[in-house]
């Protein structure tokens, strides 16, 4: 999978203060860039968030618009995690069963969205499944018993990033929220970190998951070299003329 996927600590309270309410009041954003101490340039980004929140049309898809806003909201208050290609979307795909750990949108909005909702992701720059935070401990826990959801996701986690995801879970589980996934919010560059961009607050993204995607990339890369080099090498050895049998008979 070709998603840069991300992982929101947020409780119901702040998808409610942060985002929603946000979006029929100016005020409400300058009165939480005060409390939480954001600075300005990360201000103007949220209200430019907010603003592209209010024009969002009822015929639109309710995760491409205002579940990927959350998330993006989310990163201008607190950590957020990522992982290259692997999601708890992915997860439910394959097995439906675990969609025990996920809470839908029309129930953390305590109505239905009026709008089309998936409640996982369906493309680039979207918003995912939601594990509440009565599920995060819970899920942390059955990792550690029952092997077949332990199987199951350390296929989807694979290339270790199954560690971020537990580290996404445990932060969590110690702050009491719950985890929102995104696409695309995060967009790291794995050949220069420093080139990487963020529809959110980049300095608030957890730095495994990044280093993690450059040192694949590298190991990657590495391979595609190697192996370019030995079919070249066997290109030049079969290019050079073989000596015949005479040739070899009287060592010419």
């Amino acid at each position: 999978m070709g998603y840069d996927v991300s992982f929101h600590p947020i409780n119901e309270t702040e998808i409610r203060e942060w985002y929603f309410d946000a979006l029929d009041n100016d005020e409400k954003i300058n009165a939480l860039v005060r409390e939480h101490d954001i600075d300005d340039f990360y201000r103007e980004k949220y209200k430019k968030v907010i603003r592209s929140g209010r024009e969002i049309d009822a015929s639109e898809v309710f995760d491409v618009t205002h579940s990927f806003r959350v998330a993006v909201v989310q990163g201008f208050f607190r950590t957020y995690f990522y992982t290259r290609g692997s999601a708890f979307t992915f997860l439910i795909e394959q097995k439906p069963e675990y969609k025990k750990y996920l809470k839908p949108w029309k129930d953390i909005l305590g109505r239905e969205p009026g709008m089309r909702v998936h409640d996982q992701i369906i493309e680039n720059y979207c918003g995912g499944v939601y594990i509440p935070p009565e599920q995060v401990g819970p899920l942390i826990e059955d990792y550690g018993k029952d092997e077949t959801l332990k199987a199951a996701l350390d296929g989807i986690f694979s290339e270790g990033n199954i560690a971020v995801f537990l580290k996404a879970l445990n932060f969590a589980k110690d702050g009491g929220f719950g985890i929102l996934e995104a696409t695309e919010v995060v967009e790291p560059n794995p050949l220069d970190l420093n080139a990487s961009v963020s529809y959110s607050n980049l300095y608030h993204c957890d730095t495994e998951g990044p280093l993690l995607y450059s040192e694949i990339a590298a190991r990657q890369i590495a391979e595609v070299i190697e192996m370019s080099n030995a079919r070249q090498a066997n290109s030049e050895s079969e290019d050079k003329p073989k000596k015949g049998f005479f040739s070899r008979l009287f060592g010419k």
